[in-house]
């Protein structure tokens, strides 16, 4: 408003009013930035990149967890489709959409950058490109937001294949160490200590948990009874959260 073509009018025109009366903080000060500025457009379509950079990282995991060598998760039936050729697979497709809209949504970004990187001052016909890019990423970030919130709450865990996975690779470790390390232990030596109690139970094809006390303590002697509250992954968990350990073997009402 009061702008025109690039350097002004001589109509009186109230810009301040027709600014409050949009709800503007103020009025553009220079007209030919007025016209010739897209940084709106920019600014917003980097800001969707990152919210879509987030929804593809979500998108990723749910498809992982949810693939048959992990089994983390279920999804309800209407976000996902069979596949083409194998009748029992069921394809995570709402998670692999939203996961390749970030691609548009990034494609939109740098088409505008792209679009005002070599234009001279003011106005060129070149900015009735800025349209499109800016109102799909509107509509893209939109529906991919209200579907993805849609099938997050009918996220089926499954709690026995997660812990399953827990216990492979040794998860409770690093809490042996910092077990003997409150026992006066430095880290450096309890990190040797836990690598030798993993070799042992890794040539045996148990967990650590498995471990007799008297195996645990042949490794260092600062090892007592209640070690056993901090190798279970329920003691491990409550030790984090400043819970009562679980007795052994109890663990299931976690």
């Amino acid at each position: 408003m009061g702008a025109a073509a690039l350097a002004g009018t001589s109509y009186p025109l109230d810009r301040e009013r027709v600014a409050r009366t949009l709800g503007f903080e103020s009025v553009c000060r220079n007209s030919l930035d007025a016209v010739s500025d897209r940084d709106f457009a920019i600014e917003f379509t980097a800001f969707a990149s990152l919210v879509m950079m987030h929804v593809s990282r979500i998108s990723e995991e749910i498809i992982i967890w949810m693939n048959q060598n992990f089994g983390y998760i279920d999804l309800a039936d209407r976000y996902c489709t069979g596949s083409s050729i194998m009748p029992q697979k069921r394809n995570p497709d709402v998670a692999e959409l939203a996961r390749g809209k970030t691609a548009r949504v990034y494609g939109h970004l740098n088409a505008l950058l792209v679009l005002m990187k070599g234009q001279p001052l003011t106005y060129n016909k070149d900015n009735q490109e800025d349209k499109e890019p800016l109102f799909d990423t509107v509509d893209t970030v939109r529906d991919t937001l209200r579907i993805m919130a849609e099938m997050v709450q009918g996220i089926r865990v499954k709690p026995e294949a997660m812990e399953r996975a827990a216990l492979r690779g040794y998860a409770t470790a690093t809490d042996l160490a910092d077990y003997l390390v409150k026992k006066g232990l430095p880290f450096r030596d309890a990190h040797e200590v836990v690598a030798h109690a993993v070799k042992t139970a890794l040539g045996r094809g148990i967990d650590l948990s498995a471990l007799s006390l008297a195996e645990l303590q042949a490794f260092d002697a600062r090892i007592e009874a209640d070690v056993h509250g901090v190798l279970s992954l329920a003691g491990a968990l409550c030790h984090a959260a400043g819970l009562p350990r679980p007795r052994r073997g109890h663990h299931r009402h976690l």
